[in-house]
C-alpha cells in the first residue's frame, strides 16, 4: 500500500464482482473495506525514479570499487596503513555520487503529480474524506474545482471543467457530463462532480505508462563515466597477472613480503586512473551545482555531457516556442453585408457571457470581446473535444455555434476552405462564428449553420525564443517541432520563432508506416497532428540515422518519447512522471535556460577531455615500464613519495583549475579515445626516456637513489610541456598556473627533499638530466606529430582568446 507517497506491490486476494450504486449512496463501509483488503485499492505502481536502496547500491559496488578494495586489502593485510591513502579517492568518490542523487530525488519529490494527496468519496450516503491511496474501485469520488484527477472515472453526475493538457495534450478545458471519461492526471479547472472510480492503481491511464516508462530499456550512453569504467574494468584485468608477476619479481630480488607488496601495490595504483575518475566526478558534480543556481535539476550527472553532445533538439510548439497564454489577434468577416464588426462584437460579447465555458479560448475572447452584453441565453451547450463546438440560444430562431469550422460547416466547409486556410498559413488557430437555425440541445448539428465571422487567435511566440533558437542554429543543433496541432498552423509559429526550415512541413497523420516516418525526419522540420506514440516513434527515428537526440515535453502523453531520447528534458509545470523519467527539470518551465545548459555542458566536457590527457600520461608510462621490467627483469626507477609531488603539480592541481574555465567549444569525437590520443606523445616520451635512462645508470653504476630523482625530474620536465601544450592559447591565469606549479616541484623537490625522496645529484647524474631532458623536446614533437595526422583527435582548445 501506498503511504506518503510509497508503493508496495498489489495482489488480488479475492475477484470481486463490479458494484454500480447511485451518486447520493455510494458504496458502503463494508464495500469498501472488502475491496481494500482484497487489493483494488487506487496503490500507484512503483515510480519511475531509483529509490534510495538502489542509488546506494549503483554507487557502491562498482568494478571500480571493487579494484581498488582487493588493493586496499593486500596493504591492510601487511600492515603498511600510510599506503592507503588511495581508498580516500574512493571513498569522495562515492559519496559525492550518492549525494547528488539523493539531492535530485529529495528536489523531484516536491513536484508531486498527485496534487491533492486527499480525497473525497460518498459511503453509505456521507461524504467523507480519505487518503487517495486508500479509495477504492466503484467508490463514487466527488471532484471539485482545483483537484487533479487520481484514477481513471465516469461521471455519474454533476458537470465540470477538465484541463488535459498533461494527458492528451490539448490545451483546451472540456466540459465533462454524465457518462463522460475522467482520465487520471487532468485537472478539474471548474465545476463539481460525482464519479465512479473506473480503473484504479496499475490499472489506471497514467500508472500504465509508468510501467511502460519502467519496462524501457536504459538510454545507451557512452559517457564520460562509463568510459572510464570500462577503461577501469581492462586495467583491473591486465593488472592481475602483472602483478602477480610483479610480487613474485620483487621477492626474487631479495625483498620482503611487506616491501614487495607495497612496492605492487604501488605500480597498480599508478596503472589506474584513479584521480581522473574523481576529476570527472567532481567538475560533473559542480556542473549541477550550478545548474541548480538557475533552477535547472539535473537528474544524473553524466546527461550534462550527453546534452552537450545534442545535435537534433525536439520541441513542442506549445509552452515552448509560445507561450500557454492565448489571444485573440482580429477577425475576419464571412458576411460583411449584414454584419459589420461592431456586430459582430456584440453578438460575441452576448455569446460570451452566457456560454458555459471556461477555458484558455474563453478567457482570450473575453479580453478581446469587451463589449457590455445586455441579454442572457436561455440555452447553452458547452464545448467538448468529440464536438469540437459549443453553442448558446438566446430564442427559439436565434441560436449561435462557436468552433472548429469544419465541424459546424460540415458539407458547406468547401465553400470557405480558402479563406480558412489562408489564415491558418500565417500561424493562426481559427474558430468559426455562426448562427444556426437548428436546436442546440440536440447536440448534433442537423440545420443549416450561417457563417458570420472568423475569429483569429494565436498563442503569442515567447520573447526570447528566437535568440535561444538562433544560438541553437549557430551551434550545429538542428530544431524539430513536433505538435499536435494543424502543421500549417505550427510551421508559421515556427517561422516567427526564426526556426530554421520551418516551411518543410508535414501532417503526421500520413505517416502511417516506420519507413515513411524514417523518410519524414530527413525531410521535414515541423511535424503536426502528431500522436503520442508517433512522438515516440519519430525519436527513434531520429536516433536510428545518427543523431544524439534531446526532447523537451511536459505532458504524460511525452514519456515514452522523453524515455527513447538521448537527452530529456521536462517542465516543472508539467506531470510529475514526465520529470521522473527525464534527465533534466527545468524548474522554471522557461526553455529560455537551454541554451546556458548546453554551454555548461560543453564547458566542462571539453575541459574534462583537455586536462583528463594529464591523468593518463602517468597510467601510460606506468604500464608500459611493468610490463619491461616484467620482460627484462628491468629495475622500477620511481618511489611512490616522488610520484605524489609529480602527480600534485603536475596532474591533481592543474588538472581541477583547468576543468573550471570557460569553454564553449562543440563537444567531437569519443571522450576515452580522444584523451588517450592526446595523452600518448607525454606517454611515450616519459616511457622512452625512462626506459633509455634505466639501462644507462645501470651500465655506470649510477646509484638508485639518483636515478630515481633523475627520473623524477625527467617525467617532470616533460610534464611541463604537456601543460603548456594543454594550456594554450595562454592567457593570464594559465601563465600564472605554470609558474605556480613549477615554483612548487622545485620548492617540493628542494625544501621537502627529504619527504618525497630527493637524493643530491653528482656531476655526471646533473649532466645526464640536462641531456635528457633536451631530448625529449624533438621526441615529444615527433610524437604530436604523429597523432595530429588524425584531426578528429584534435586537442580541444578553449574558446576564450588570451588576456
Amino acid at each position: 500500500m501506498q503511504v506518503a507517497g510509497k508503493t508496495e506491490a498489489v495482489r488480488l486476494n479475492k475477484v470481486l464482482s463490479r458494484i454500480e450504486t447511485s451518486a447520493d449512496r455510494g458504496l458502503t463501509r463494508e464495500q469498501a473495506r472488502e475491496r481494500l483488503e482484497n487489493g483494488y485499492a487506487n496503490i500507484r505502481p512503483e515510480s519511475a525514479e531509483k529509490t534510495v536502496g538502489q542509488i546506494f547500491r549503483d554507487n557502491i559496488f562498482t568494478y571500480f570499487n571493487l579494484v581498488f578494495t582487493l588493493l586496499a586489502l593486500c596493504v591492510v593485510l601487511v600492515r603498511s596503513y600510510r599506503d592507503l591513502m588511495f581508498m580516500f579517492v574512493i571513498i569522495i568518490n562515492c559519496a559525492i555520487g550518492i549525494l547528488q542523487e539523493l539531492r535530485s530525488k529529495r528536489a523531484l519529490s516536491k513536484l508531486s503529480f498527485i496534487a491533492t494527496p486527499n480525497a473525497v468519496v460518498i459511503r453509505d450516503k456521507e461524504r467523507i474524506p480519505v487518503p487517495a491511496h486508500e479509495t477504492v474501485l466503484d467508490d463514487i469520488a466527488v471532484f471539485t474545482t482545483g483537484m487533479q484527477i487520481y484514477a481513471d472515472a465516469v461521471v455519474v453526475s454533476g458537470e465540470c471543467q477538465v484541463n488535459e493538457a498533461l494527458v492528451t495534450g490539448e490545451s483546451d478545458e472540456i466540459t465533462k457530463t454524465t457518462g463522460d471519461t475522467l482520465l487520471s492526471g487532468s485537472f478539474i479547472v471548474s465545476g463539481e462532480c460525482c464519479a465512479r472510480l473506473d480503473k484504479v492503481g496499475r490499472d489506471s491511464f497514467v500508472a500504465q505508462l509508468t510501467l511502460e516508462a519502467k519496462k524501457t530499456q536504459q538510454k545507451g550512453r557512452v559517457s564520460m563515466m562509463i568510459s572510464l569504467k570500462r577503461l577501469v574494468q581492462i586495467i583491473g584485468i591486465v593488472i592481475i597477472p602483472v602483478g602477480i608477476t610483479l610480487f613474485l619479481q620483487q621477492l626474487r630480488a631479495e625483498n620482503t613480503i611487506a616491501v614487495a607488496t607495497v612496492r605492487t601495490v604501488a605500480i597498480l595504483i599508478g596503472m589506474i586512473p584513479d584521480g581522473l575518475y574523481l576529476l570527472v566526478s567532481i567538475a560533473l558534480t559542480i556542473s549541477v551545482l550550478r545548474l541548480a543556481r538557475n533552477r535547472t535539476l539535473v537528474h544524473e550527472r553524466g546527461c550534462v555531457e550527453m546534452l552537450a553532445r545534442v545535435d537534433v533538439l525536439c520541441v513542442d510548439k506549445t509552452g515552448t516556442i509560445t507561450e500557454t497564454h492565448m489571444e485573440v489577434k482580429g477577425t475576419a468577416l464571412l458576411c460583411a453585408d449584414r454584419y459589420n464588426s461592431e456586430d459582430i462584437d456584440i453578438l460575441l460579447a452576448d455569446y460570451i457571457a452566457s456560454s458555459p465555458d471556461d477555458n484558455e479560448t474563453m478567457a482570450a475572447m473575453r479580453e478581446y470581446f469587451k463589449a457590455s452584453s445586455k441579454r442572457r441565453a436561455n440555452k447553452a451547450l458547452p464545448f467538448t473535444s468529440a464536438n469540437k463546438y459549443g453553442g448558446v440560444s438566446f430564442y427559439n430562431d436565434e441560436s449561435y455555434l462557436l468552433g472548429a469550422p469544419e465541424k459546424i460547416l460540415l458539407d458547406e466547409y468547401g465553400r470557405y476552405k480558402d479563406e480558412i486556410e489562408k489564415h491558418s498559413s500565417q500561424g493562426y488557430r481559427v474558430l468559426l462564428f455562426a448562427h444556426y437555425d437548428g436546436d442546440i440541445s440536440q447536440k448534433v448539428i442537423s440545420s443549416r449553420a450561417f457563417p458570420l465571422a472568423l475569429i483569429l487567435l494565436a498563442n503569442r511566440v515567447r520573447p526570447e525564443a528566437p535568440g535561444a533558437f538562433k544560438f541553437f542554429a549557430k551551434q550545429g543543433v538542428k530544431i524539430i517541432v513536433i505538435s499536435g496541432d494543424n502543421p500549417v498552423t505550427v510551421s508559421q509559429v515556427a517561422r516567427e520563432a526564426g526556426i530554421e526550415g520551418a516551411e518543410r512541413f508535414v501532417d503526421a497523420g500520413e505517416l502511417t508506416t516506420d519507413r515513411k516516418i524514417k523518410r519524414a525526419v530527413s525531410e521535414y522540420i515541423v511535424f503536426g497532428r502528431v500522436t503520442p506514440d508517433q512522438k515516440r516513434r519519430l525519436v527513434r527515428a531520429l536516433k536510428g540515422t545518427g543523431h544524439t537526440v534531446a526532447m523537451t515535453g511536459d505532458g504524460v502523453n511525452d514519456v515514452l518519447a522523453l524515455k527513447d531520447a538521448d537527452c530529456s528534458i521536462a517542465m516543472a509545470s508539467g506531470s510529475e512522471v514526465a520529470s521522473q523519467v527525464s534527465d533534466i527539470v527545468l524548474l522554471d518551465s522557461n526553455f529560455a535556460a537551454m541554451p546556458a545548459v548546453v554551454m555548461e555542458g560543453r564547458r566542462v566536457i571539453n575541459n574534462i577531455e583537455r586536462s583528463a590527457s594529464l591523468f593518463l600520461v602517468r597510467n601510460i608510462f606506468s604500464l608500459l615500464l611493468a610490463l619491461v621490467s616484467i620482460a627484462f627483469a628491468l629495475e622500477l626507477p620511481l618511489t611512490p613519495a616522488q610520484l605524489s609531488l609529480f602527480s600534485a603539480t603536475l596532474i591533481g592541481i592543474p588538472s581541477f583549475v583547468l576543468a573550471m574555465e570557460p569553454n564553449r567549444n562543440i563537444v567531437k569525437g569519443r571522450f576515452l579515445k580522444n584523451v588517450i590520443v592526446n595523452a600518448l606523445p607525454a606517454g611515450l616520451t616519459d616511457f622512452i626516456a625512462l626506459t633509455v635512462l634505466i639501462i644507462v645508470c645501470m651500465r655506470r653504476g649510477v646509484p638508485s637513489g639518483e636515478m630515481a630523482t633523475m627520473a623524477t625530474i625527467i617525467i617532470a620536465f616533460v610534464g611541463f610541456q604537456m601543460l603548456y601544450k594543454i594550456s594554450r592559447p595562454l592567457n593570464s591565469l594559465r601563465i600564472a598556473l605554470i609558474v605556480a606549479m613549477f615554483a612548487g616541484f622545485t620548492l617540493g623537490a628542494i625544501l621537502l627533499r627529504d619527504l618525497f625522496g630527493f637524493y643530491p645529484l653528482a656531476g655526471q647524474s646533473i649532466w645526464l638530466v640536462i641531456i635528457f631532458c633536451i631530448a625529449t623536446v624533438p621526441v615529444m614533437l615527433f610524437w604530436s606529430l604523429v597523432f595530429r595526422n588524425n584531426k578528429n583527435n584534435d586537442m580541444p582548445r578553449s574558446s576564450e582568446k588570451p588576456m
